[in-house]
């Protein structure tokens, strides 16, 4: 199985998760991605990365080695817009 692009990780993640922004790089096995959506109110930072993961499905554990993530609500996106 291909690496993934960060393309594409892009597009895994906007697919199972309305996102108002998002950003991702890496180099085909590790990925750094700025994530800001409506969803991640009220959760915790490990409940924020466990519904990326979720989004991600299969893929971490087959495709992705390693994701490092900032995950934001709008409004804290839009207090520091220096997040991104």
């Amino acid at each position: 199985m291909a690496d993934p692009t960060p393309d594409e990780v892009r597009s895994y993640i906007a697919a199972g998760l309305p996102c108002a922004h998002l950003e991702v790089n890496g180099d085909g096995r590790h990925f750094f991605a700025t994530i800001v959506s409506a969803e991640f109110e009220g959760l915790s930072r490990v409940r924020r990365h466990q519904r990326v993961y979720a989004a991600l499905g299969e893929r971490m554990k087959e495709q992705i080695h390693a994701l490092s993530m900032k995950t934001l609500t709008p409004a804290e996106h839009a207090d520091n817009p220096g997040n991104a």
